[in-house]
This record gives structure tokens, C-alpha cells and sequence, in this order.
């Protein structure tokens, strides 16, 4: 089966399976205190600098909604864009489990900015409502799109001027690097961003997640709270040596170029089409279309994709690493033949 449902469906890396039997080959101390681990760990200080905490955690879910219980307190709120996967598709975990408010601000392909977050930052010590505490912006958005450095930058500039502190969900963040051609630092560290869930598991890894406090100072006691959300992995050693795999030789890169450009690729094949219509700008491995009505659930019984809206039959189609020219070429040949 060859699927353009989500880079989810994708199977491991083998270089990342390759890493992950090479850790298995002797016993080694449980919950991080292997050198494999730390061996990963060093590999994000180099990209977001010596003092980052990090934490690897086993989902995605887990890992923004366990930093945001750890950053925020129960009257607090956290402002997101309304397509946000904190907001759709994680089961209400960040109200159920971190206990605050997420309220929407108006987002325009995926993407918040500065002049929507103002109209939501009032009430200031109004005991009748909950106080906004985090931005939360997610690279690449949940639509393709990506924030440039510009974007970013100013959010966390007017964030941090208002007390506020910024959280990013990079589940795929390599695919917004590699876009935009720029390194993790400069789209996290200089920009301001505080702390960033950082996705391996969309990238070729299995089950890889990890929080990044970039500022140590909100990371203090992570470990604990983490212990309590049940995401203190006992043998850690196979988180770590996934990472260990991913961040090494830019093969997190090279993953992210490969779906990207095969999301492009497909793109173009599908815009000479005239019943297709593309509906947003296709920046990273994503590709969100209308169709014909009548050609959706056969197409999907050969290569399973998501209806990402419903109502106006809005669907999307997903690239990953593992992604080929021929599958492309045969998805296309399919549509038209349903066409």
C-alpha cells in the first residue's frame, strides 16, 4: 500500500531501524541515563544551544500538552490558530490534562500573526476571565504553510512584550527547514521561540518526540512532570538512538527535502488536471486539493488519503520520506483515470 494520508503512515527509516537494533545489542542504564541518549542530547545543543533542556517523549500529543501544563497555571489560556493540532486533533488533552483555556486568534493559511493575537490580549487581571500565558504557533502549520523568520520573530518579539511566552509544535519542523533553508537555530533560537515540541516520528523515526525548553529557565522540573504524565520511558536508549540516527549527517534534512519536493511534484502533475483544484500554497509535503466528489472513495481504496473538510470536499495528500516518483506518477494516473 502506498498512502498520501499523512507522513504518519510512512514506515521507519532505514538508517533510524538500522540504529535502533544497534542499541539493542547490550544491557544499558533505564530512563536517559545511557550514553546513547546523551549522545542525542548533545546533538540538540548543537542546534539549539548548551543551556536548552531536553526531554524525549514517546508521542506528539504528549509532549505540547505536558509543556503546556508545565508553563501555564489553570487560569491561564493558550492562543493558537482554530486549524492548530492542539486544538483539533489531540482529544482536548491540553484542557483535560494541562487544565487551561486555548482560545483561537483569526489565522489566514494556517498561520497567526501579530494583528490577531492583539484583539485577544485584554482583560488584564479581570478575575472574570482566564489570562492568556502562551502563543502557540505550529511549523509547519497544519495547512503546509510556513512562518517565515520574519513572522516568527515578530510574534515572539510582541509575546515576550506582553509577558506572554511562545510555544511551537514542530512535529515537522524539519520540513519548514528545509523550505525555508534555514537552520533549527535561526528559526527557533533567534526568533525568540521559548520552548518547541520536536517531531522525529513524521521525519522517519518511530515513536521520537522530544520537548526543547530553549529557555532553561521555564524547563526547570520538566522531568517531574513528565514522570507524572507517564512519558519517562524506560528504555530510553531507543528514543535516543533514533534521534542519535535522524541528527546526524542532516539525514532529518535529506527526509524533509525528499517529501517536500515530492509534494511539489505532485502539484504540478495534478495542476495540468482542470476538475482538480488546488487550495493552498503548497510550501512543505502537503498538497490540499478539490476533486470530483465521485472519485473519492475509489481513489482512496488504491491510495488512502484524508477529506480534510467535509463540507466542501476539500481533501489532503501527504508526502514522507518514503515517497516515489513512480508512486506519484501512479497516483496521478489514477485520478485521471477516475476523471
Amino acid at each position: 500500500m502506498r498512502a498520501f494520508a499523512s507522513d504518519n503512515y510512512a514506515g521507519v527509516h532505514p538508517v533510524i531501524m538500522e540504529a535502533i537494533i544497534n542499541a539493542n545489542s547490550d544491557d544499558m542504564s533505564s530512563y536517559g541515563n545511557d550514553p546513547i541518549s546523551e549522545a542525542a542530547k548533545n546533538l540538540f545543543l548543537e542546534h539549539f544551544g548548551k543551556d536548552a533542556k531536553v526531554f524525549f517523549m514517546g508521542t506528539g500529543t504528549a509532549t505540547n500538552t505536558l509543556i503546556l501544563k508545565h508553563i501555564t497555571t489553570s487560569w491561564n489560556s493558550v492562543i493558537c490558530a482554530d486549524t492548530a493540532h492542539i486544538n483539533v486533533d489531540e482529544c482536548g488533552s491540553v484542557e483535560a490534562v494541562a487544565g487551561v483555556k486555548i482560545i483561537h486568534a483569526e489565522a489566514v493559511n494556517g498561520k497567526i500573526s501579530v494583528e490577531s493575537i492583539k484583539p485577544l490580549l485584554f482583560g488584564e487581571k479581570d478575575v472574570h476571565r482566564s489570562q492568556p500565558a502562551v502563543i502557540s504557533i505550529t511549523q509547519n502549520t497544519e495547512l503546509g504553510t510556513v512562518y517565515t523568520l520574519a513572522e516568527t520573530k515578530a510574534i515572539c518579539d510582541y509575546a515576550h512584550e506582553k509577558g506572554l511566552l511562545v510555544h511551537m509544535d514542530g512535529a515537522r519542523l524539519a520540513n519548514a527547514a528545509a523550505t525555508l533553508d534555514a537552520s533549527f537555530k535561526e528559526m527557533t533560537v533567534d526568533c525568540g521561540v521559548d520552548v518547541l515540541s520536536f517531531g522525529g516520528t513524521k521525519n522517519g523515526c518511530m515513536c521520537a518526540e522530544a520537548a526543547v525548553f530553549i529557555n532553561p529557565e521555564i524547563g526547570k522540573n520538566f522531568e517531574f512532570v513528565r514522570k507524572q504524565g507517564m512519558q519517562l520511558v524506560s528504555k530510553m536508549r531507543y528514543i535516543g538512538a533514533q534521534f542519535k540516527a535522524l541528527l546526524t549527517d542532516e539525514l532529518w534534512l535529506k527526509n524533509a527535502r525528499r517529501s517536500n519536493e515530492l509534494a511539489a511534484l505532485l502539484a504540478q502533475k495534478v495542476q495540468g488536471i482542470s476538475e482538480v483544484q488546488i487550495t493552498r500554497p503548497v510550501e512543505t509535503n502537503a498538497v490540499f486539493a478539490i476533486i470530483p466528489a465521485h472519485c473519492i472513495t475509489q481513489l482512496q481504496e488504491k491510495f488512502p488519503f484524508y477529506v480534510w473538510n467535509e463540507a466542501t470536499g476539500e481533501v489532503r495528500w501527504m508526502a514522507s520520506w518514503s515517497t516515489t516518483e513512480e508512486d506519484i506518477e501512479n497516483f496521478v494516473s489514477a485520478l485521471k483515470e477516475l476523471i
